[in-house]
């Protein structure tokens, strides 16, 4: 219970991202920190409205979100908790802390995400369906974030296979957008699946927080799918940071005439792994989960009753019980300077931006010749560092 009220005291701080508390947990604990004076914190970087933050916590806030974890069904797992998610941990902006409901050890299970357009066509649809499906039949739980489109549609076909799938929510898990998968929500908790947000509970669905949870859906995986994307979708923007976090991308190809094909089209060409059914994701896939998951996997091949009408084998996935272990954050004795770590390759944009006026992600993405989706990428590893803030009309630096 200290340990997540700390980490929420950190949350609530301003211009405190995940990034930035990761960066501070790496180089003193919590009990460390809850040991410094103000004059320590201001030397470790601390600025004067983190200082007052701290020292004057929102407690009806916290007392809030502890209350919601007393709920059945409701967790809170923290960055040291042994049910925290190894794959997502690995990440450079994990989340300190996530918000769950629903059933906390499918997301120690091998995932794979499956993101694609709101507006889909039947065609997507059909391959969306279709890939979920089978691959939740082998034992991928399917992971996605809830919204219209494939997203909703991977959902479905992983339930309608008996199969596990987990919902990452750009909102409080009491705030559950959209309204029309309330039902779709119900349905995965009732089948073993999980709700899961890095947001507190009661935060309204915000345009600015849904890209800011791609990270999580792709950082859950072993591998991300995009099925129809248009060249500036927010499924671009997860697949750019599955390959980040060194993890596989794969895309379904479409009609060369149809704008929803050029996002997955335009992977291909980056490198992305083309597939056509679930098996191309298994030969890839399979190998690696026995090698990166943090215990000894038991891989079974067979070939279980194809949906539909297909007739590829394919394989069963099963996980033997994770050897858990607690993870202790490092203490160190001197006082050490946590300073904003701005990526060298971010150094560029951070110049084009000033704190006063806001700059849109297009006029960034000619003023440095990048492509838009690089940009968004960068602007989103910015924001959760604490670094840059989303302000109508685009972006603005933060002054620290």
């Amino acid at each position: 219970m200290q340990t997540v009220t700390t980490l929420l005291r950190l949350a609530l701080l301003p211009q405190f991202g995940a990034i930035k508390i990761q960066q501070l947990l790496e180089q003193i604990s919590l009990d460390t920190l809850l040991s410094y004076d103000r004059q320590t914190l201001s030397q470790i970087g601390w600025n004067a409205a983190q200082i007052q933050a701290w020292y004057s916590p929102q407690q009806a806030i916290i007392d809030s979100i502890l209350n919601w974890q007393q709920q059945a069904g409701n967790h809170i797992l923290h960055y040291f908790d042994h049910s925290y998610p190894f794959l997502l941990k690995q990440t450079r902006s994990a989340p300190p802390l996530l918000f769950v409901k629903g059933n906390i050890d499918v997301l120690s299970s091998p995932q794979i995400a499956m993101v694609g357009s709101r507006y889909c066509s039947p065609y997507g649809e059909h391959y969306a369906q279709t890939i979920a499906g089978e691959l939740a039949h082998s034992g991928i739980t399917i992971n996605s974030g809830l919204a219209l489109g494939i997203d909703g549609i991977c959902h479905r076909a992983a339930l309608d296979n008996h199969g596990k799938t987990v919902a990452v929510l750009g909102s409080g898990l009491n705030q559950l957008y959209p309204a029309r998968h309330k039902k779709l929500a119900q349905q995965i908790l009732e089948n073993n699946g999980a709700l899961l947000s890095e947001l507190f509970p009661d935060t309204p669905p915000i345009a600015e927080n849904f890209p800011r949870r791609n990270r999580i859906i792709s950082g859950l995986s072993f591998g991300t799918i995009v099925i129809e994307a248009s060249q500036k979708s927010g499924s671009l923007i997860t697949a750019r940071l599955a390959l980040e976090q060194n993890r596989e991308v794969f895309a379904v190809p479409g009609a060369l005439d149809n704008p929803l094909s050029q996002g997955c089209h335009h992977l291909i060409k980056q490198g992305a792994w083309l597939i056509e059914n679930a098996q191309d994701v298994l030969e890839i896939l399979t190998p690696q989960i026995s090698s990166l998951m943090p215990f000894t996997p038991a891989i079974a091949a067979q070939t279980p009753t194809p949906t539909g009408n297909r007739s590829t084998a394919q394989n069963t996935i099963t996980i033997s019980p994770q050897a858990k272990t607690v993870y202790t954050p490092p203490t160190i004795n001197k006082k050490a300077a946590i300073k904003l770590d701005i990526p060298p390759q971010h150094q560029a944009l951070m110049q084009q931006l000033n704190s006063a006026t806001a700059i849109s992600p297009d006029e960034l993405s000619t003023a440095l010749n990048r492509p838009i989706d690089q940009i968004l990428t960068d602007l989103l590893e910015l924001e959760i560092l604490g670094a840059v803030q989303q302000i109508q009309g685009g972006y603005i630096k933060n002054i620290v």
